[in-house]
């Protein structure tokens, strides 16, 4: 009894000892578990916050972390609400969003969704956010001062919006801040000195707001800053010359402020700065030594500004001096300068105005004279003589070209090693014996190209210097009904001087062989240069505007300037080529034709599929109005990075689909975050739309066209992320007669 009685007290110890162990344990799981969910918010938060916010528009609020555009981290937590994820919500006030029930998020971008109301102060809960995008809503009232509590954050961006009062200076107090864009606001009052002391901001947006007072000397502490964008505010003051030390600067715009003083002349050795906008302001002086050789787009228009030109000239593709007051003689540099405006001035004629387009010289002192110096009777007998020869040389062509060409069709063989071809403009003759050397007898290692006419070959000639060989099919050599076309091009294509169109060096008559030889463009065509990510990406929006003005400026010359107008009707990216400094070219590898005055302008349909309008699937009758729309084609393609195929069939439908512009930009490139950029990118897409017009009347003309590219300063009237095709479409602004 004695054992089973102690047994018995043993074993009620034992049970004792465990469940109190048990016990033990419970509680500290339990405590566990509760600290743990006091480190990570309760799931049921966020999805209450969602609910509240009326964002769900029938999603699984059950599986919201498996929504597009929202993204959760392991334990289940928001740490991403993004529209740019293609998160979309209805319109809605921003208060109605509950920040405090997501502390752990870290991006929210909130952008193009009509957001009304203010910006809440309890936004400065979110003390983990690094990225914050409120841009292109209807968002009013002041920038909360809370904001700048948000330590971590790397972006802010509320631009496009109805924001009023001031830049909140505790703004400099965030530390990791690399941009922050407020432009296209209503916010006023001095730019506030501490935002110098950022010292990794990158990019620093505050146009289009009436902001005034001075540009703050601490901006030249900014030393990442790569692009400051001051535009159209109320400025006053001077340039700070601190800005020297900005040596990461690549974009800089103050236009459109009341800016005076000098332009420091610092700016002109930030070696990366390649965007220069400081027009519409006071200055004066002179241009600073080094930008017009460190820049690619150089705005200086309606300012003060005196002296001379610099001589050094670097790889400019826009320079806009006009209405000022500079003097002196024009660099030679300009000639390669794509778009050029040097007019208003008191620039002294010479022989360098020659060459240069008339609107860009218009308001000097005197009208460029690009006259030889000889007298009046000399010039008169000059021209008689010309004429005499050049009446000499197309007999010669007629005796010696054409009618060797027939005997070879059943009269009389072709002396053989006689036929050579001239090449005006170029060194002497070159027999046709050199071609076939060149090419290694047309081998396809040396084809850059092939078209609906002809194929083209790369050639470097005893000289050294390389050209474009365009030979034509052997269908087309060996019909003689070919033979007019051909040496109407030549005639035509040789008399043509324009920089935005390639150069015909000469021409070929041999055997069965009949070719054109042109300037060779060593970037290619624009077609291959969209077709290579690397060579897409070189091509930023301020040089696919260019590119697209270079086109529309060769097309314009090619309609006003000959007689009878050419009609190219095969404007495609392939025939668009580049030069070095990508200056845009107008080739004519395609089936340019000079129609004659007795043919009513019947000619075979020729041209390539997706360019050619639709006028000419049931008719022959070509106009410069088909030039219109493949243009309109092609500047599509230019700002799209591919052709544009698919916006033109969903245009095409009785019921469109809202398309932004923004989702039908190239992607390989970032979004325009310069003013001028996004005006010029929707005057540019306006204008193609214009052209596609399924009737041939009511497109614009090139003329029309190119006044608008030269001389439109249309304001941006939405917000550039807001854009729809359809909008752009329904302005019929550009349509024939409306200007």
């Amino acid at each position: 009894m004695t054992n089973s009685g102690c047994n018995l007290l043993a074993l009620m110890k034992l049970i004792f000892v465990d469940t109190l162990f048990a016990l033990v344990l419970l509680t500290v799981m339990s405590a566990n578990t509760m600290m743990a969910a006091s480190n990570s918010p309760s799931l049921n938060e966020e999805q209450k916050a969602l609910l509240h916010s009326g964002w769900t528009e029938g999603r699984d609020i059950s599986k919201h972390c498996n929504w597009t555009g929202i993204v959760c981290n392991d334990a289940g937590s928001v740490i991403e609400i993004s529209t740019r994820r293609y998160f979309f919500i209805p319109p809605s006030e921003l208060r109605n969003f509950n920040f405090t029930a997501f502390p752990n998020l870290i991006r929210l971008e909130l952008t193009g969704l009509e957001l009304k109301g203010t910006i809440p102060s309890e936004i400065s809960t979110l003390t983990k956010l690094m990225y914050l995008d409120l841009s292109s809503n209807y968002l009013e009232g002041e920038l909360p001062t809370s904001i700048s509590n948000l330590t971590q954050l790397k972006l802010v961006n509320a631009a496009s919006n109805f924001l009023r009062g001031v830049i909140p200076s505790t703004f400099g107090q965030l530390k990791c801040l690399a941009q922050l864009s407020l432009h296209s606001n209503n916010l006023e009052g001095p730019i506030p000195e501490r935002l110098g002391y950022l010292k990794h901001l990158e990019q620093l947006t505050l146009s289009n707001n009436s902001l005034n007072g001075s540009i703050p000397s601490t901006f030249g502490q900014l030393e990442d800053l790569e692009s400051l964008s001051l535009d159209s505010n109320h400025i006053e003051g001077s340039i700070p010359v601190e800005f020297e030390n900005l040596f990461h600067l690549k974009a800089l715009d103050l236009s459109h402020n009341n800016i005076s003083g000098v332009i420091p002349s610092g700016i002109g050795q930030l070696s990366r700065l390649s965007t220069l906008d400081i027009s519409n302001n006071s200055l004066k002086g002179p241009i600073p030594f080094g930008i017009l050789y460190h820049c690619s787009y150089v705005q200086l228009s309606n300012n003060f500004l005196s002296g001379h030109i610099p001589s050094q000239i670097g790889n400019l593709s826009y320079l806009d001096l006009s209405n000022n007051s500079l003097s002196g003689s024009i660099p030679e540099g300009l000639h390669s300068v794509p778009y050029l405006n040097i007019s208003y001035n008191s620039f002294v004629p010479d022989t360098h105005f020659c060459g240069f387009p008339s609107e860009a010289l218009i308001g000097n002192k005197q009208s460029p004279s690009c006259s030889s110096p000889y007298s009046t009777i000399a010039l008169v007998s000059l021209a008689a003589l010309n004429c005499f020869f050049i009446t000499t040389v197309f007999i010669w062509l007629g005796i010696g070209v054409f009618c060797p060409l027939q005997r070879e069709y059943g009269f009389e063989e072709r002396s053989k090693n006689g036929d050579i071809f001239s090449i005006w403009n170029y060194d002497g003759k070159i027999a046709f014996k050199d071609i076939i050397k060149a090419t290694e007898d047309f081998d396809i290692r040396y084809c850059i190209g092939t078209g609906a006419y002809g194929s083209v070959y790369k050639a470097q000639l005893p000289s050294g210097r390389n050209v474009a060989l365009k030979k034509l099919h052997n269908a087309e050599s060996e019909n003689p009904s070919f033979y007019k076309s051909f040496s109407n091009e030549v005639k035509v294509l040789t008399e043509i001087r324009h920089r935005n169109i390639i150069r015909l060096h000469g021409f070929c008559l041999h055997n069965s062989c009949m070719i054109l030889v042109y300037e060779y463009m060593e970037k290619g065509s624009l077609f291959y240069n969209l077709a290579i990510d690397e060579e897409a990406q070189e091509l930023n929006w301020s040089k696919r505007v260019n590119i697209i003005k270079g086109t529309a400026f060769a097309l314009t010359h090619m309609h006003h300037h000959c007689t009878p107008p050419i009609v190219h009707r095969d404007v495609t990216s392939t025939n668009v080529l580049l030069t070095s400094n990508l200056e845009a070219c107008l080739s004519n590898f395609g089936t340019a034709k000079l129609l004659s005055s007795d043919s009513s302008n019947q000619t075979l349909l020729a041209g390539t599929p997706g360019y050619v309008a639709p006028e000419l699937a049931y008719s022959i009758n070509v106009t410069t109005k088909c030039d219109v729309y493949s243009f309109g084609v092609v500047t599509l393609e230019t700002i799209m990075g591919e052709h544009p195929k698919e916006l033109l069939s969903n245009m095409s439908k009785p019921s469109p689909p809202k398309i932004m512009i923004k989702d039908v930009l190239d992607s390989r490139i970032p979004l325009p975050f310069l003013r001028k950029d996004m005006r010029d990118i929707v005057l540019v897409l306006t204008l193609a739309l214009a052209c596609l017009h399924p009737n041939p009347k009511s497109r614009p003309s090139m003329q029309d066209i190119a006044n608008e590219l030269l001389f439109s300063k249309s304001p941006l009237l939405w917000h550039f992320d807001g854009i729809s095709i359809h909008q752009l479409v329904n302005q019929e602004i550009y349509a024939i007669g409306k200007n």
